[in-house]
């Protein structure tokens, strides 16, 4: 059985760093599309970053603030956040697909998600 497990979310203030992990499980995922998506209360799940063959994409809003990396060695996949914002608030998911993209519809494996709030 597939399973995404995301960790790292929590409270911090406006300025702060933190780091999200999503530990893969299952299946190896070095071939694989490892992304993060970011809903908010009230708002659609929208794209953050995607990391695939050595390439990283990310949505406007968080470009040179945050940084998707990983580990294949350890099917883990991170997301460094800097700087933060009251905006980055909400839960954050890992997603694993067959290609890299910023439309959900292309994943196949979800994480449950973990909780980011930004405080001003």
């Amino acid at each position: 059985q597939v399973r995404l497990v995301e960790s790292g979310g929590g409270l911090v203030q406006a300025g702060d760093s933190l780091r999200l992990s999503c530990v893969a499980s299952g299946r190896p995922f070095g071939a694989s599309a490892m992304a993060w998506f970011r809903q908010a209360p009230g708002k659609e799940r929208e794209f953050v970053a995607v990391v695939m063959s050595g390439h990283q994409y990310y949505s406007d809003s968080v470009q040179g603030r945050f940084t998707i990396s990983r580990d294949i060695a350890k099917n883990t996949v991170y997301l460094q956040m800097n700087s933060l914002k009251p905006e980055d608030t909400g839960v954050y998911y890992c997603a694993a697909g067959p290609v890299g993209s910023s439309l959900n519809n292309r994943y196949h494996y979800w994480g449950r998600g973990t909780q980011l709030t930004v405080s001003s």
